[in-house]
Order: structure tokens, then C-alpha cells, then sequence
């Protein structure tokens, strides 16, 4: 029976999908695979027990993934679950900043007694006038799930967009709408866009995407989107930019101490994927992801380990080890089982960085000695058999 344990309410539309061969436990300590969406692990003890860790989202900064890829747990996000709910904050961000809405709102709360208000908005309103988005140019860096979303929905309202991203994918090109414009270099977007939207992880090499020397480089009056991670913006930079009136105005999903007192900001409380839709699509894919690595061993939209499947085949017993990735290792592990006279019919091997992943299907059942033997081979981090 594997163990779950939920360190967040996850929607029952993915839950119930857990076969009767799955319990619930609330105990860490005990649980094979984990599901998780905003609740940090970082100061958590992971379980020798532990095999997966599913994220229902797509940021994994809430996980220690070296501590995760040096324990052999594959840990899994959702990419695309959510793109959607993303995708229309992100245009009711736009609109919001082109349109000063919120400030139309508070003034009819404001007057909400006001016998006359009729009459009296007429007068107001132009206090709250603002432009309209299409014809304007936007800048989308980082085209991956959402960021294609987006291209897609701001070229359907009729505005002008170029995007950026180094590692844009051939299914990913395919799905962007060919007015789409790629720029080679994140350079152009920052002088051409009078609107930018950041659709990037937060890596050492975006981490201040948006700094003094970017700012420069924008139009006056430059609207900024971060609906992806707050660090990608530094905030003491972002700060003179308002007040100069480089930016016109700053719409984040990120709300720090500091950018939530500035004017210009307009800010919500991460409230990207809070769709009901959106949590449903993460729970069922990041169910499918752990029932898939639990029951097959095929590992897929992992962010710490390869993307590897293996067919299913009517074998004995299928080995799953999560291994160093260095020299020798497939024959070290092939070898101790071929001396234990097992046959080994299909085999499969992908490596990550310094990380690898091999699937061994054996014609006999290994007795735990031999996986006893694998596992103390030196770079091999998890053992793990499925039995047919």
C-alpha cells in the first residue's frame, strides 16, 4: 500500500483518483509520495520512505530539490495546469493599468451616498481617463505554458507582440500565433514594449531581470507584469523607476513589503492559479504524474530528475534506480544481475546534469539480497522494484 501525505488540501477532483492500492496519512514520516502547492519543505525532515514529491503548480522554490536529487526523490510539477488562470489575471493586469479602474471603483464608494452622483461622476470622471491596449506593443519574455497563453490573447485584442525566450521549443513555436514576433535578443523587448510581462523561473541567470540597467533601456511610461516570481524585479530599482515616471505602473501577483507601499503598484496576493479550474488541473495531473512514477517508473515533468519511459512489458519485476550520473554505472548494475542470472529484456537510461535514472526489467524476481547489492553500489541513491 503507498502512503500519501497532503501537506496542502489538494482538490478532490485529482485525490480520488488514487486507486484503492493508496491510503492517506498524515504523518510525513511514514508517507511514500507526497502532494504539495504552497507549504514549504524546507524545514522539513524528508523520510528515507519518501519516492516522489508531486508539486500541483508549476514553482518549485517551496522544495529542496538538492536535498530531494541527492535522496533519490523525484519531485514533479504541473507546467500548463494553470496556464490559463495565469494567462487572464495577466490581461485583467494589462487592463487595469491602462485603465485606472480602480481608482473609478473607489471614487463611486467614495460618493456611493451622494443623491447626485449621477451628475457629480460626470465631472469625475476624467480624473480616471486612461488608454486603450490595442495597437500597443507587448513584450513577453519567457514563452513556455503561460507565456504562449498570453502571446496568443494580447495578439487576439488586436495588440502588437514580440517575445523572447532562449529555449523556445518547436511544439511551443507551434502553438504561438504566427503575429507573434521572436526577438533574438531580451534587449529588444525592454526598448521596444510598452508593455512587459515576465513568464520566466526564478534561476541565477533571471533573478533581477528587471533592474537599473533594463529600466533604462524601456520607454517612459513602461507598464511591468510580474505574475511569476517577486525576485525577478528588484524592488529598490523598480522604486525609482516610478517615481520618475520611467514606469507608468507596476502589476505584480508578488506584493513584498516594500513594493506594496509604492505608488504605481498595483498588486494582488498571488492570486495567479486561485481558479477552481486551475487547482482541479494540477491535482489531477500531479495524482497522474505519481500514480504514473509509482506504478510504471516513468518519470515525467520532473524538475530534478531525466524524463525516462519504459514500455510496460509482461515481466517479472521492473527496477527503478535513481543514480549519479558518471561513468560505468549502467555496466556495475547490469553485471550484478547478470551474475545473478537474470535476464534482462528491455533496459532504459536518461541522465539530467549529475543526475541519472535507469529502468531495469527482469524476466525473475530479484530476492532482496541482489537489490540489497544494487543499492550499495557507490552513486546510487534510491532502489526501488515493481513487482507484476
Amino acid at each position: 500500500m503507498t502512503k500519501v501525505c497532503c501537506l496542502n488540501p489538494i482538490a478532490k477532483v485529482g485525490t480520488r483518483n488514487f486507486t484503492d492500492k493508496y491510503t492517506f496519512t498524515d504523518n510525513l514520516q511514514e508517507a511514500d509520495v507526497v502532494l504539495v502547492r504552497s507549504a514549504s519543505m524546507h524545514e522539513l525532515e524528508l523520510p528515507d520512505s519518501l519516492d516522489a514529491i508531486a508539486r500541483a503548480g508549476a514553482g518549485v522554490n517551496n522544495i529542496p530539490l538538492d536535498v530531494c536529487t541527492e535522496k533519490g526523490i523525484v519531485v514533479f510539477n504541473t507546467p500548463g495546469a494553470n496556464a490559463n488562470g495565469v494567462k487572464e489575471l495577466v490581461i485583467a493586469g494589462m487592463l487595469l493599468a491602462a485603465r485606472d479602474i480602480g481608482g473609478g471603483i473607489r471614487w463611486v464608494q467614495n460618493n456611493k451616498d451622494d443623491e447626485n452622483i449621477g451628475k457629480s461622476m460626470e465631472k469625475a470622471k476624467k480624473a480616471f481617463a486612461g488608454t486603450e491596449i490595442k495597437g500597443k506593443t507587448l513584450g513577453v519574455i519567457g514563452l513556455g505554458a503561460i507565456g504562449i497563453e498570453v502571446a496568443n490573447a494580447a495578439d487576439a485584442l488586436g495588440m502588437h507582440v514580440i517575445g523572447y525566450d532562449p529555449f523556445l521549443s518547436v511544439s511551443g513555436a507551434l502553438r504561438l500565433s504566427r503575429h507573434v514576433k521572436i526577438k533574438e535578443k531580451q534587449e529588444d523587448i525592454f526598448r521596444e514594449a510598452d508593455y512587459i510581462t515576465l513568464h520566466v523561473p526564478l534561476l541565477d541567470t533571471t533573478k533581477y531581470t528587471i533592474n537599473k540597467e533594463s529600466l533604462a533601456m524601456m520607454k517612459d511610461g513602461v507598464v511591468i507584469l510580474n505574475y511569476a516570481r517577486d525576485l525577478l524585479v528588484n524592488d529598490d530599482d523598480l522604486a525609482e523607476a516610478l517615481e520618475s515616471g520611467k514606469v507608468h505602473r507596476y502589476m505584480t501577483d508578488f506584493p513584498t513589503p516594500k513594493v506594496a507601499n509604492l505608488p504605481g503598484v498595483i498588486a494582488t496576493p498571488h492570486l495567479g492559479a486561485s481558479t477552481a479550474e486551475s487547482e482541479d488541473n494540477c491535482a489531477v495531473m500531479a495524482v497522474d504524474e505519481l500514480r504514473d512514477y509509482i506504478e510504471t517508473g516513468r518519470i515525467r515533468n520532473s524538475v530534478n530528475y531525466p524524463t525516462c519511459t519504459l514500455d510496460p512489458d509482461p515481466c517479472a519485476a521492473r527496477i527503478c534506480i535513481l543514480n549519479v550520473n558518471k561513468p560505468n554505472m549502467i555496466v556495475r548494475l547490469s553485471s550484478i544481475l547478470s551474475d545473478a542470472g537474470i535476464n534482462i529484456p528491455n533496459m532504459a537510461n536518461q541522465s539530467r546534469g549529475d543526475a541519472a535514472y535507469t529502468v531495469i526489467d527482469c524476466d525473475t524476481v530479484p530476492d532482496d539480497s541482489l537489490i540489497e547489492k544494487l543499492r550499495q553500489v557507490e552513486g546510487v541513491k534510491k532502489v526501488r522494484v515493481i513487482y507484476h
